[in-house]
């Protein structure tokens, strides 16, 4: 059993909770940032907004048609980059080895910590409450030996708490985890999984390796093994993202052109949403392709300028599928991927060229 001590943090709605901390007026109200304008989308939204539905990646008309009275706010992405690294300057305290997710969350490896008591839940709630003394924000933490588990953790008792998977307790906890909380496994792949009978993790847990890896790959084997509390990935610092990207794959191949277009409005809505979420936007587009015979082709575009609207990622996404695809061959796979990343302070204007590692998540 892997007896490492990995915290798991994650800031409870970190763009909208700034606003509110610095507005007073945005207090108990609920909160969308971003959104507004006639093509805006929410990149944030608080929890009282929540409430109303109201989440990232939504467009600004439906928030409003869903919460009439929602406050608009606009993004200020060069404060929530000062307050991630403030944030992340008190994980740095405890462990060297944080690896930053986006903005608002990280994972550390407590292990071997460089202070306090060598215990990761007290580690833990002891940053909770320096975060809240020094920023007045609030943050969830998940607490386990693992990455998987940790991450799962952080969200139970969202907002401003914490929960711990013991190594005694995981097997137990897994086996009750609905589909769609495993890491990697997204709409399209969570559907896939249930109409081969697995709805939770008992039932992964259950299934035959061969069979799994037979309908996802070596993705497969991947889902198996934290089906069974096995997760090997280390935390790694100081890591630099050089791609955002998303993709599926299909239990039925593709071939219809409305199908195909379909797919990748799904594939775009999911990239949207982590582009937001790690607060960067890229100029090279890639689409990926792979057939039914396992054949796979990448074709790639490069703009003057990044692309900042959803649409328009998703017309061009559809021009170069359709535009090098071969007519007649069935489709099993397809991904899309934004490289060439810049940071923005603006959601519809130029890009800052920040480098990625100074856009951290705290854990």
């Amino acid at each position: 059993m892997d007896c490492r001590k990995i915290i798991h943090i994650d800031m409870d709605a970190f763009y909208a909770s700034v606003e509110q901390r610095d507005n007073p007026a945005y207090r108990g109200k609920p909160i969308a940032v971003g959104g507004g304008g006639e093509r805006g989308v929410v990149a944030a939204a608080s929890y009282e907004a929540r409430k109303f539905g109201v989440h990232s990646a939504m467009s600004g008309k439906q928030a409003k048609k869903l919460c009439p009275d929602i406050i608009f706010a606009k993004t200020r992405f060069d404060d929530y980059r000062a307050i991630s690294r403030q944030i992340r300057n008190i994980f740095l305290e405890y462990t060297p080895l944080v690896e930053p997710l986006s903005l608002d969350e990280a994972y550390l490896d407590v292990t071997h910590p460089l202070k306090g008591k060598n215990s990761a839940t007290l580690i833990a709630n002891e940053i909770r409450e320096r975060i809240f003394a020094e920023t007045s924000l609030t943050a969830s933490a998940g607490i386990s030996y693992n990455k998987f588990l940790a991450k799962i953790a952080s969200d139970v008792n969202k907002p401003n708490g914490y929960f711990v998977i013991h190594p005694k307790d995981a097997a137990k906890f897994i086996e009750k985890l609905p589909i769609e909380r495993f890491h990697g496994v997204g709409k399209v792949t969570a559907q896939k999984f249930k109409g081969l009978g697995i709805h939770n993790g008992h039932d992964l847990k259950n299934a035959e390796i061969p069979f799994i890896i037979k309908h996802f790959g070596k993705n497969g084997l991947f889902f198996y093994d934290i089906a069974h509390g096995n997760d090997k990935r280390s935390v790694e610092p100081d890591r630099e993202r050089k791609s955002v990207g998303a993709e599926n794959t299909y239990s039925s191949d593709l071939l219809d052109p409305e199908e195909l277009n379909a797919a990748i409005r799904e594939i775009c809505d999911t990239l949207f949403e982590r582009l937001q979420r790690a607060g960067v936007w890229g100029m090279t587009l890639t689409v990926k392709i792979k057939y039914h015979d396992f054949i796979q082709i990448t074709r790639s575009r490069t703009f003057t300028e990044a692309i900042t609207q959803k649409d328009e990622m998703e017309q061009i996404s559809c021009e170069m599928l359709h535009e090098h695809r071969e007519k007649d061959k069935p489709i099993r796979l397809l991904g899309v991927t934004f490289s060439q990343l810049e940071f923005t302070g603006n959601r519809v204007g130029k890009q800052l060229k920040i480098p990625f590692r100074d856009y951290p998540e705290r854990v």
